[in-house]
């Protein structure tokens, strides 16, 4: 007898994946850096560009690729007689990656920080304690073990 482990998710279409969509503005590398740099308050091109250390191009098209998806706003600024500039602010859209960016925080303070520590750390604002992110069902359970979520077709699942 010949037993099949072939996952159910193979009978569904990736064609209209919301992860998929979601890297096509979020995948590239550069694109989580720039969110980081208006995360930890580096707002302004030249500062973002110093900070970051990514090439004036590359900046430039990771911007205008989150300002075009309405993650980041352009909002103008002018240094005394200096011609107007803009800085970059995050959306609401933009906001809601926050527990994104805070789980790859977190992620990346426990596979890849430095012997003595992360560099940064996410700290309620209200009691200055550290900030993780957790997974919590809709009913307001704490999910403590990713193996305990199950994919399942959604109701924009369409079938292969």
């Amino acid at each position: 007898m010949v037993t099949s482990d072939a996952s159910p998710a193979l009978g569904w279409s990736t064609d209209n994946c919301q992860v998929a969509r979601a890297m096509a503005v979020l995948g590239e590398r550069h694109a989580v850096v720039v969110l980081r740099e208006v995360v930890n308050g580096v707002r302004r091109f030249a500062d973002m560009q110093r900070h970051s250390g990514l090439p004036r191009q590359v900046l430039s098209n990771r911007l205008a690729l989150l300002v075009e998806h309405d993650v980041l706003r352009r909002v103008p600024y002018r240094d005394g007689a200096a011609r107007e500039r803009h800085e970059y602010r995050l959306t609401d859209k933009g906001f809601e990656l926050y527990p994104v960016l805070a789980a790859l925080a977190d992620w990346g303070a426990r596979w890849y920080a430095d012997p003595a520590g992360p560099p940064v750390e996410l700290a309620h604002r209200g009691c200055g304690a550290e900030v993780h992110a957790v997974l919590e069902c809709e009913a307001g359970h704490r999910v403590e073990r990713p193996r305990d979520v199950v994919p399942r077709p959604g109701p924009g699942a369409l079938p292969r």
